[in-house]
């Protein structure tokens, strides 16, 4: 996961912009750049955000 943020709040950033712009969804953002879901979510729980499959964003 070297190709993106590593600060969480740069990440929530990062990860929603992709989602609002480019992606449907949260497996079509990993598959495109290549990203364990599971560690993505984790990582964003770990700061208190969970992905909202509905809104198609991390809150």
């Amino acid at each position: 996961m070297e190709n993106i943020p590593s600060d969480p709040m740069m990440l929530l950033s990062f990860l929603n912009m992709k989602l609002r712009d480019f992606y449907s969804n949260l497996d079509e953002l990993c598959n495109a750049l290549d990203l364990d879901k599971e560690e993505i979510v984790k990582k964003m729980a770990e700061v208190g955000f969970e992905y909202n499959e509905s809104q198609n964003k991390f809150w």
